[in-house]
């Protein structure tokens, strides 16, 4: 147990240095989120922000990691997904968020979208020194 109550059930660990391994973590978060209990909708959204943040590690980290955690606190169950990357980092955290700012060819709504399809959402990133994202998604138990 973590200082916020928060117990970590379970964590599996997929590296992100492919297109086919971002496939492979979107299958292992649906699957998970299906095991946890979680609606069609919560599913799509988690599912969703996990393909943004893994391509996101992959295309401007270079490539990196994500670990999925089932995590409890109380009354609450869910899922947290954390990306870490040692990439050349985010030097403006905050203007990264908004919607329609791209450093490559996307759309711009990668992270602030992410955030959006979330319950919690963090960033931690240092230029030179790469990018930590974690995501969670609760459900009542």
């Amino acid at each position: 147990m973590n200082s916020f109550g928060v117990v970590v059930t379970s964590t599996l660990e997929v590296g992100l240095r492919s297109d086919q391994e971002i496939v492979k973590l979107r299958q292992i978060v649906r699957d998970e989120a299906i095991t946890q209990g979680f609606s069609l909708v919560d599913q799509t959204k988690f599912v969703t922000a996990a393909s943004e943040l893994a391509r996101n590690t992959l295309l401007y980290g270079g490539g990196g990691d994500a670990t999925l955690a089932v995590v409890v606190n109380g009354t609450r169950k869910g899922l947290r997904l954390t990306f870490v990357d040692n990439g050349a980092g985010i030097p403006d955290v905050e203007r990264a968020m908004q919607d329609g700012f791209t450093s490559g060819s996307g759309l711009g709504l990668g992270l602030g979208g992410a955030r959006r399809l979330c319950d919690e959402f963090e960033i931690h990133s240092e230029p030179g020194r790469g990018t930590t994202v974690s995501i969670t998604k609760w459900k009542l138990r």
